[in-house]
């Protein structure tokens, strides 16, 4: 964005989790060649038929789109009864064809719970979100819960990997946050990742319970105040409520007044009139928990995600994720004593081929 989050356990851990801090999950649609995706798909509408079917607004309608769409949400809430947690909490992630392939950041996504610390039954409340047939059949052949998102009319080729910034690359990220409001309007909370993660450990009980939305940070100090943070929508939590299912509208009609820019870049510059004028608590998280290639620590007994942003190009995510992947194997295959002799020394593989890719400075 998504999620990894409490036990399940259901009631049980999971709650307790929830409790402590937790937030939860779902959302769609991700992130390719960047550390975010882009803005471009035609705005994004206001109402939803009986159908199960959102028509896209008119510029007049102050939503901003780029042509007449129409997304189709056939059989959403019946499999988000299935998936959910007993709070309603979904984990989220969306792929295409090229994330999907063998071998490629759905593998690894889903592989990350496995090997993760008391997280594999996580699997059990994540949805995939797949924006083409190929990327939905292949979805099905590694997870039992997967949906196909129809986008009636775009022109958008879904299925390849897509140039960071391209016209494809923006149709896929705003596509997103139509899905993400018809989750709200069907009273789910959701945790949102983009594809190009992985996971360690139970993230819910690092997000704040009280917020309406918590959202990962490119580089956080905790000397900033919280809308200072370089904010970072590759991963984020918001809970269902009439606040945040109008933050989500508000968010999408304002692509109309930033042409050609994306869905993050877009959220950096309006956070501060979402919580001015809808009075919205948007909480960053602590890279300490939430890393990621733009800032992460060397700290395996804190770490609970880790995201392939300030990178570009598929192929250097999946490189840089699956050394970063390893390196937890191997730390976590080591007996609890040696664990605690390494910590100090723990050292995570530097993203060389990411950082190199976006130009990566360290942070000020």
């Amino acid at each position: 964005m998504g999620l990894g989050l409490g036990s399940n356990k259901v009631g049980g851990s999971h709650a307790a989790a929830f409790l402590l801090g937790v937030a939860l999950p779902t959302a769609l649609l991700f992130l390719l060649a960047s550390d975010r995706l882009g803005e471009s798909l035609s705005s994004i509408s206001r109402s939803w038929d009986g159908a199960g079917t959102t028509q896209l607004p008119t510029i007049a309608d102050g939503a901003a789109p780029t042509r007449d769409e129409e997304v189709e949400f056939v059989g959403l809430a019946e499999l988000l009864a299935k998936v959910a947690m007993e709070d309603r909490t979904v984990i989220i992630t969306p792929v295409n064809e090229a994330w999907a392939r063998p071998g490629s950041l759905l593998d690894l996504y889903l592989e990350s719970f496995k090997n993760g610390e008391d997280i594999a039954h996580l699997l059990n409340h994540v949805l995939v979100v797949a924006l083409d047939t190929l990327g939905f059949e292949r979805c099905k052949a590694v997870h039992p819960h997967c949906y196909l998102l129809r986008v009636a009319t775009t022109a958008a080729n879904m299925s390849s990997a897509k140039g960071f910034m391209s016209r494809d690359y923006l149709e896929l990220v705003w596509t997103k946050l139509t899905f993400q409001q018809r989750v709200l309007e069907l009273g789910y909370n959701f945790l949102f990742t983009d594809a190009d993660m992985i996971w360690f450990r139970n993230p819910f009980r690092h997000i704040a319970l009280y917020a309406d939305m918590s959202c990962s940070s490119d580089d956080y100090k905790p000397s900033r105040a919280p809308m200072s943070q370089p904010l970072n929508t590759g991963l984020y939590y918001m809970k269902s409520t009439n606040r945040t299912i109008e933050m989500v509208r508000y968010w999408r009609a304002a692509r109309a007044r930033f042409p050609g820019r994306h869905d993050q870049w877009v959220f950096v510059v309006i956070k501060r009139e979402l919580v001015s004028t809808l009075q919205v608590r948007i909480e960053p998280l602590d890279t300490v928990y939430f890393g990621g290639f733009c800032e992460y620590h060397d700290d395996p007994e804190k770490a609970c995600t880790m995201h392939a942003d300030c990178c570009i190009g598929l192929e250097n995510k999946v490189h840089d994720l699956r050394d970063m992947a390893a390196d937890w194997k191997n730390y976590t295959s080591l007996a609890p004593e040696e664990r605690r002799k390494k910590k100090g020394g723990f050292k995570w593989t530097y993203p060389d081929r990411c950082r190199k890719s976006s130009h990566w400075r360290k942070p000020s």
